[in-house]
């Protein structure tokens, strides 16, 4: 499995089919929230350098990605934040070490930039917390939603 550092225009067509994956398999409440990306908004954050999209791939086929927003943080003004929006390995790439690898590569980028702290969530009803403990990630937040419609 080799891991890159790639942008949204070279992606962007690869991840749809793993994206509407992702959606099927993760997403909550689909009968009032379907999938339908802002592609221009992920472009814009491109454009100013605050996307990441680390990926996974096999034999150049993607298999996974690693979607992080950069951000400088407004309660701290001295330091830059990364926030994962999404990140998601297909099925057929799920064992052994990728995830772990992923996530690793993408610590490593980020610290090299500059970042200061790297805030990933997960699902509670798919949680990888096994994965993050070992990558020395702390929980610290709780992060609860209401359907408002």
């Amino acid at each position: 499995m080799n891991f890159a550092l790639e942008n949204l225009a070279k992606v962007r067509r690869e991840i749809e089919p793993l994206l509407k994956q992702h959606y099927d398999e993760i997403a909550l409440n689909k009968d009032i929230i379907n999938l339908n990306p802002d592609w221009e908004g992920y472009a814009r954050l491109d454009a100013v350098n605050a996307l990441r999209i680390y990926t996974a791939r096999k034999d150049d086929e993607l298999m996974g990605y690693f979607v992080v927003l950069v951000n400088k943080s407004l309660h701290y003004r001295d330091h830059l934040f990364a926030n994962n929006d999404v990140i998601f390995l297909a099925k057929g790439a799920r064992k052994g070490l990728t995830g772990v690898k992923l996530i690793k590569y993408a610590i490593d980028s980020l610290a090299a930039e500059g970042i200061t702290k790297l805030h990933i969530n997960t699902k509670a009803h798919q949680p990888f917390d096994a994965i993050l403990e070992r990558l020395n990630f702390e929980e610290i937040e709780r992060v609860y939603s209401l359907v408002l419609r």
